[in-house]
């Protein structure tokens, strides 16, 4: 996922994703992973166990939206990865929120060193 994607005109469903939807994209941005690793990085994330009953539904919704791909890794396994879709809905969730947050350049200075962190 290293070339930059044009974000949809109109972004529509991606905009009605749940936060936890949005945080399993979030998650799956980094890699292609199977479901427990989802599960693990989310479980660490909030703290708290995901069950099973919430992970699984709304990974399949993912899928069925086109946010998500789903392959079969063995006869147990699935692997899930972002599309460009997915990406796309990340990115544009992101300006989002740096759109409402970044109203001073005291703000602004601090997701540059969010970012640099990352880098």
């Amino acid at each position: 996922m290293s070339e930059a994607r044009s974000i949809p005109d109109d972004p529509g469903v991606a905009r009605d994703l749940t936060a936890f939807q949005g945080n399993i994209l979030a998650v799956l941005s980094e890699e292609a992973m199977y479901g427990l690793a989802i599960k693990r990085e989310l479980e660490e994330y909030y703290g708290s166990e995901v069950n099973h009953g919430r992970l699984y539904p709304n990974l399949d919704d993912l899928v069925e939206k086109g946010f998500v791909q789903k392959s079969e890794r063995d006869k147990r396994t699935n692997d899930y990865a972002l599309t460009d879709d997915g990406y796309a809905a990340v990115v544009d969730q992101l300006g989002w929120t740096l759109s409402k947050f970044v109203t001073s350049e005291e703000r602004a200075g601090t997701i540059r060193d969010l970012i640099d962190d990352q880098l």
